[in-house]
């Protein structure tokens, strides 16, 4: 999982992209007190729109990329002593 940041409240999240369609998003408790859209609309929404954008910016620019998982998902093929 890679650290993105909210381009609105600048909270970090991990987030793992395995196709256009599913992401996982990995939120800890210092992220949700600060992320403003979850102040609003709580967890159940999983993500606000905001760093959705963000995620999807990091992925255009290829800070993000799109797991294939024919690798370790943990550890993304590097090797883990």
């Amino acid at each position: 999982m890679d650290k993105v940041s909210c381009r609105s409240c600048g909270t970090c999240v991990l987030v793992e992209k395995f196709s256009d369609q599913h992401t996982s998003v990995q939120w800890n408790k210092d992220a949700q007190t600060a992320c403003t859209e979850l102040e609003t609309t709580g967890l159940r929404s999983h993500t606000c729109r905001e760093l959705r954008a963000s995620i999807d910016e990091a992925v255009a620019s290829g800070a993000l990329t799109v797991s294939t998982r024919d690798v370790d998902v943990r550890t993304r093929g590097r090797t883990v002593d």
